[in-house]
């Protein structure tokens, strides 16, 4: 069963491009990716989800919280 993954991302993070790079690299190629640079109300999902964390990535697998990049 392959794993539902979200990432909540802004276009420019490093991190954020580090974490997808490192899925690839495991074979995960599907995942549901959020930008949340210019939008508010998911910004607010993403912390409300996160417990509270403003930095991205924040990643979800299965409905868990992940953490950033360097929790995956």
């Amino acid at each position: 069963m392959k794993p539902n993954i979200t990432l909540y991302t802004k276009d420019y993070c490093p991190f954020c491009h580090r974490a997808k790079a490192h899925l690839r690299a495991k074979g995960v190629t599907d995942w549901i990716e959020i930008d949340v640079e210019d939008d508010p109300v998911q910004f607010r999902a993403m912390q409300t989800a996160s417990g509270g964390r403003r930095t991205v990535p924040q990643i979800f697998i299965n409905g868990t919280h992940v953490g950033g990049s360097d929790d995956l």
